[in-house]
């Protein structure tokens, strides 16, 4: 037997090939949107890939299990209360799939959704791990909030986390301490709010380190899951559907995205997402583009700004970041929503306004200053006592509240989302002085 994970660090996301070395069968958990990884970890051990699990409707990610069921005849396995619209096999609580000398038997365990599982492997008539999914992380459980509005099955968030007291105490707390835990997401991942860097535990080592496993109150449990979790992307529902109908193959979606000519200027009033460093869209950009720079976490903040009901031309510093992005893009759904993809070398109208630090480090009166983080970390410490939190998530939709009389100075943590926060209250509030506080907020963070 054996198990290998991998893991996508831009969307904290894990997945699991399980193979069966006596069978040279292969059962898949939770793939991401490419599917060659897992291609290549059936050639490489000589073995065929006869089944894909999914654990619930992601909200984070677009799985693949409908195009390696095209490829492979994999059967698909997920809870009936998904209504998956693509062929399938339920895999309700109870339910087993034999692989050579391993069982994987589903736990019905909702409570992140209606429609999540566990899935238990037993090898040799011992329960050796659990896949949780969503369900129980490493340091947490998932949250309750993301299917009031989404999915076939939806439920209040109350309702919910009280079922996930019920799955945790009835169904993963019950089983032996060191079956091994191994869960779709780590640190980083929004669908959840204390996740640990581990990406793996036991079920004993949970019991005694896991806030939500620790002995309490239905209620108390319930106040305590609902309180302070982070912001709902807004592609959150649309990755929902998405994977309840099945994702386009993703060749094909890329390929479907139409490459445009360097320096391609997009009709006035286009919504546009340019991907260049800060220090080059700020030397020139097109009017009105939003400034999410390529790094590790484009993809989510891409589907937290852009709404999965609009269309987006995409700009890069070369064609190599450009298929890099698109790619990104994909891992969402959302390369089904770019417009066009170009590379911007050139000149361009729009020059955006630097801010002088020490300027204003002395007359911080003189300015507004507009923080962009979370609420959460706002509640953890401000940096300026004075300043305005309105979460970049809302700023398309609230940049309006901000008063122009001052020069207006955005910040977010530590440099990054100052970048496509100046650049959304610049396109906002034309007639103001918007400054990106960048980098530079480092020096005012409190001890």
């Amino acid at each position: 037997m054996k198990i290998q994970q991998f893991e996508d660090k831009g969307l904290a996301h894990y997945s699991y090939a399980i193979l069966s070395e006596d069978a040279r069968e292969v059962v898949l958990i939770d793939p991401a949107r490419d599917p060659q990884p897992y291609y290549d970890f059936a050639a490489l051990n000589n073995a065929r890939i006869v089944g894909v699990i999914e654990t619930h409707p992601h909200a984070d990610f677009v799985s693949s299990h409908l195009e390696i069921y095209h490829k492979t005849g994999a059967t698909i396995y997920t809870h009936s209360l998904v209504g998956a619209d693509y062929p399938h096999q339920a895999f309700d609580d109870g339910a087993t799939i034999q692989l050579g000398k391993i069982k994987l038997k589903s736990l019905h365990t909702p409570g992140h959704s209606p429609d999540s599982i566990s899935v238990v492997l037993e090898h040799e008539g011992k329960n050796k791990a659990v896949f949780t999914g969503d369900s129980l992380f490493i340091g947490d459980v998932g949250r309750p909030d993301l299917r009031e509005n989404a999915g076939n099955v939806t439920a209040k968030r109350e309702e919910l986390a009280r079922l996930m007291y019920r799955s945790t105490r009835e169904k993963l707390m019950q089983l032996a301490d060191d079956v091994i835990v191994y869960p779709a997401h780590g640190s980083g991942s929004l669908c959840g709010k204390a996740l640990s860097d581990a990406n793996s535990s036991t079920i004993g080592a949970e019991k005694l380190g896991n806030y939500a496993l620790q002995p309490m109150s239905e209620d108390a449990f319930v106040k305590i899951l609902t309180e302070d979790q982070p912001f709902i992307p807004k592609y959150f529902g649309y990755d929902v559907d998405l994977n309840k109908q099945g994702a386009p193959d993703l060749k094909s979606g890329i390929a479907g995205v139409k490459k445009l000519d360097k320096n391609y200027k997009p009709k006035e009033g286009s919504l546009i997402v340019d991907a260049r460093n800060e220090k080059a869209f700020k030397k020139g950009h097109y009017k009105g583009a939003i400034n999410i720079q390529n790094g590790g976490k484009f993809e989510t903040w891409l589907g937290s700004i852009v709404g999965p009901e609009e269309k987006f031309y995409l700009i890069a510093e070369s064609d190599t970041q450009l298929d890099d992005l698109i790619s990104k893009a994909a891992k969402i759904g959302y390369e089904l929503l770019i417009e066009g993809a170009f590379v911007l070398d050139g000149d361009a109208d729009y020059t955006s306004s630097l801010i002088d630090v020490e300027t204003f480090r002395k007359q911080q009166d003189g300015y507004t200053i507009v923080d962009i983080r979370n609420a959460s970390e706002v509640k953890a410490g401000k940096f300026f006592e004075k300043a305005i939190n309105i979460p970049l998530p809302e700023l398309r939709e609230r940049a309006g509240e901000i008063p122009t009389a001052k020069p207006i100075a955005v910040h977010c943590a530590g440099g990054y989302r100052s970048a496509a926060g100046s650049s959304i209250v610049e396109a906002a509030l034309p007639t103001a002085t918007v400054y990106d506080l960048s980098e530079a907020v480092n020096d005012f963070k409190k001890a």
